[in-house]
């Protein structure tokens, strides 16, 4: 049996159990940036928000150079500081001197084995003139746990956790990454009905 409070869920995904019928994290999928004795914060990556990365950019007066991102939706990263952008991307390393622990932007956390979220503007100053990170998800706002949270509800049966696939942040569309994250776990919705164990 896991020791819950041991375990490290960094660079997981959490996917909501049928029965998690909160507003914000029904059928959500969120990827753990962090993961501590003192807390967790992650983003929710399968939520489109009202706003495209283009009308995000106009609306922080850059324009955007990337084709690529132009029609990519941005997404509900949770229910906390909503106004404020996190930028998930694929770790960006300028001297390989530095180690994998740098990131070349201000205010970035680097997940370890897994991606890099940036909060400071540089990240989208570099998207706007073409480069910055090849591939990107932006989130509005972020979902946060205290200390015992996260694992008082993984206790409780709240979430599944498996290991985070950047293929599905970056490539799958927005609507099938639920469907998509259970499937790295070999399940499909429909088997884990909301009653279950309520017999």
């Amino acid at each position: 049996m896991t020791d819950c409070a041991s375990i490290d869920l960094k660079h997981h995904f959490l996917i909501a159990m049928p029965g998690l019928e909160d507003e914000t994290f029904a059928r959500s999928v969120i990827y753990l940036c962090e993961h501590s004795p003192r807390g967790a914060m992650g983003l929710i990556i399968n939520k489109p928000a009202d706003i495209s990365m283009r009308h995000l950019f106009d609306k922080v007066d850059l324009p955007l150079r990337r084709e690529d991102l132009m029609q990519n939706p941005v997404s509900q990263g949770g229910p906390l500081q909503t106004e404020r952008g996190f930028v998930l991307h694929d770790p960006v390393v300028m001297d390989p001197a530095q180690g994998s622990d740098t990131s070349v932007y201000a205010s970035t956390l680097v997940v370890p084995g897994g991606l890099e979220m940036t909060t400071s503007r540089d990240v989208l100053e570099a998207l706007s003139s073409g480069a910055g990170p090849r591939r990107v998800l932006i989130t509005l706002g972020y979902a946060s746990w205290g200390e015992g949270q996260l694992e008082s509800e993984l206790s409780e049966n709240t979430w599944l956790t498996v290991p985070a696939s950047e293929q599905l942040i970056f490539e799958v569309p927005m609507a099938e990454r639920y469907d998509r994250a259970l499937d790295l776990l070999g399940l499909k919705s429909w088997m884990l009905s909301p009653e279950a164990g309520h017999a």
